[in-house]
């Protein structure tokens, strides 16, 4: 029998210690995610993790911390130009980028300077 994947759980990103309300400003309150309660055993070491739609982020604090800056989850948006509208409100400037064949695509950065990019398909 062979194996598939199903499709992706989570992605974990990293924040420095204390970095936690930052992310929940930006990924609970920016991008509405539904932040989870985490299992008390991963729950003292800090971090917060968040829901929304088909993707978890679980955000970890590290004392070495530095952003993801190259590196970024890719995720699928419906109403990317209310998205942006929205990032920029906030204060976090998007970066759009025509490169990806089939979708429109956008650049942001979180509180933390990880860089995450959302995409929606152009309709025909």
């Amino acid at each position: 029998m062979d194996f598939t994947i199903e499709r992706l759980h989570h992605v974990q990103l990293l924040i420095p210690p204390g970095g936690e309300e930052a992310a929940r400003q930006f990924y609970g309150g920016v991008l509405g995610m539904i932040e989870l309660v985490k299992p008390p055993v991963l729950a003292a070491r800090g971090g917060c993790w968040f829901r929304s739609g088909g993707w978890e982020v679980h955000l970890s604090p590290v004392p070495d911390f530095a952003p993801a800056t190259k590196a970024h989850p890719g995720v699928l948006i419906n109403g990317l130009d209310l998205l942006a509208e929205k990032l920029e409100a906030a204060g976090y400037p998007v970066e759009w980028d025509p490169h990806f064949p089939g979708h429109r695509r956008l650049y942001a950065i979180d509180g933390h300077g990880n860089r995450l990019e959302f995409l929606e398909p152009v309709k025909d």
